[in-house]
């Protein structure tokens, strides 16, 4: 069963910056896509970056310029790093993994909460 521990998640001020883990428990390039979606209350769960296997990234356009997705192949580990926070980033972020049989696997949640 593959499990997915997310952690860097927290509190901080409009124009901050907070850096997510996602530790896979098996080789991230058993994965062909890695990444992270948000869900805040009331609202539908919303992709905002991912990881190809070959390295592409793509990210949701709310955050393009100020988020970057990377990863630790030996770490078995992807970052989501979040610069420039805004109130409207505040959600539960999930890592997920999509395996080469079309499963998708997620994370717990972690809660990113940024203040005015």
């Amino acid at each position: 069963q593959v499990q997915l521990v997310e952690s860097g998640g927290g509190l901080v001020q409009a124009g901050g910056s907070l850096r997510l883990s996602c530790a896979a428990s098996e080789s991230i390039f058993s994965f062909n896509t890695m990444g992270w979606f948000r869900q805040a209350p009331g609202q539908q769960r919303d992709l905002v970056a991912f990881i190809a296997r070959g390295g592409a990234t793509n990210y949701a356009d709310s955050v393009k310029g100020r988020f970057t997705i990377s990863r630790d192949n030996a770490k078995n580990t992807v970052y989501l790093q979040m610069n420039s926070l805004k109130p409207e980033d505040t959600a539960v972020y999930y890592c997920f993994a999509d395996s080469r049989n079309a499963a998708r696997y997620w994370g717990q949640g972690t809660q990113v909460t940024v203040s005015s």
